[in-house]
């Protein structure tokens, strides 16, 4: 009888034949009927698996640690790469604790109870603390960190000592803490594309956003006001959502959207009662729930003809003081490539 090996990834079984060649970096090792598919010689290199871990002799440099109760820190042998913690009951990330962790580049820590003790392994790329009871971003990070996430913690302040010399981050999560400030905080993380503050208590937009900037998160705060020159740096942003804050027409200097390289914007859930003129690149505007008493036909189309049009795909009004029948005729031509406008 012929025996097929099957593989689960992100709860769809495939047979082994069938496997996808990319797999997502977030996964786990692939695991077949039990085994995993790493390297098929087993190492011991710099100590033992603590009993309290699973360490996979076919993947040797990851230590398995998730769910098992603990409360402090595993012996980490030498040899590991990736190290999985999440969901215990962790308090503290001494120095001790890291001395031997020489290889490590991934370490899993959210969903424990850790304080902002420092954390201060080099070389680690990818570190993950959120749903912790962090009350300011550790001390002493390293400044090989790539990506590195603290959402759904009690941090009220970013410093610009917190994130000093971090060139390599790309990903930061905020989101879901208390942050009420975060002064110059980004000013040196030139390589960070990734930027999650919603959901905290933000009154205005965080200072020098780099220059790389692709995709900025400023939903659930409490924002009114746009600064001035507001993405004259930040060239290579195309997603913006500032859904759930305090915008008004007042607080939005003139064109401050319309810029080429802008995707999607989403400013619903605001108090604006006109719709901002935007770039005929943009493909997708949310406004929903907004005071907008008038469809501006010109906030999306300054000319129309068969070459000057509006690129909208999307297009959400509902939930404003407009209906369908103050949409113009003329639209059509303007917006003739949306497949959606909901009024």
């Amino acid at each position: 009888m012929r025996t097929t090996y099957k593989a689960h990834i992100h709860g769809t079984v495939f047979p082994f034949f069938m496997l996808p060649l990319w797999i997502p970096h977030g996964l786990r090792p692939l695991r077949i009927q039990g085994y995993y598919l790493g390297s098929l010689q087993a190492d011991n290199t710099g100590g033992d698996c603590p009993p309290e871990c699973d360490c996979p002799p076919t993947f040797p440099v990851a230590m398995y640690c998730d769910g098992r109760g603990l409360k402090v820190m595993p012996t980490i042998p030498s040899r590991m790469k990736y190290l999985y913690l999440q969901n215990n009951a962790i308090t503290a990330v001494p120095d001790s604790s890291l001395v031997n962790a020489t290889n490590l580049v991934w370490l899993m820590m959210h969903y424990n109870q850790l304080t902002s003790d420092k954390i201060g392994e080099k070389g680690l790329e990818r570190l993950y603390l959120q749903h912790n009871n962090l009350t300011r971003i550790p001390r002493n990070l390293p400044r090989s960190l790539r990506d590195l996430r603290v959402s759904h913690n009690s941090i009220e302040k970013v410093t610009p000592a917190d994130l000093e010399g971090m060139d390599n981050l790309t990903i930061l999560y905020l989101h879901d803490n208390a942050v009420t400030d975060m002064g110059t905080s980004l000013k040196g993380l030139k390589s960070l594309m990734l930027l999650d503050v919603s959901g905290n208590k933000l009154k205005k937009v965080p200072q020098a956003l780099p220059e790389r900037l692709h995709q900025l998160y400023l939903e659930f705060n409490s924002i009114d006001s746009l600064p001035d020159d507001f993405l004259g740096r930040v060239t290579q942003l195309q997603y913006i959502r500032m859904a759930h804050n305090e915008l008004t027409d007042k607080g939005i200097p003139p064109n401050t959207f319309n810029v080429t390289g802008l995707v999607e914007l989403d400013l619903s859930y605001n108090k604006l009662e006109r719709i901002p003129p935007v770039s005929t690149t943009l493909q997708h505007l949310y406004l929903q729930a907004n005071q907008i008493k008038e469809f501006t036909l010109g906030s999306f189309c300054s000319i129309v003809d068969v070459t000057n049009f509006s690129r909208l795909q999307t297009l959400r009004l509902d939930g404003n003081e407009i209906s369908s029948q103050d949409v113009p005729t003329d639209s059509a031509l303007c917006l003739r490539l949306a497949s959606t406008i909901e009024v």
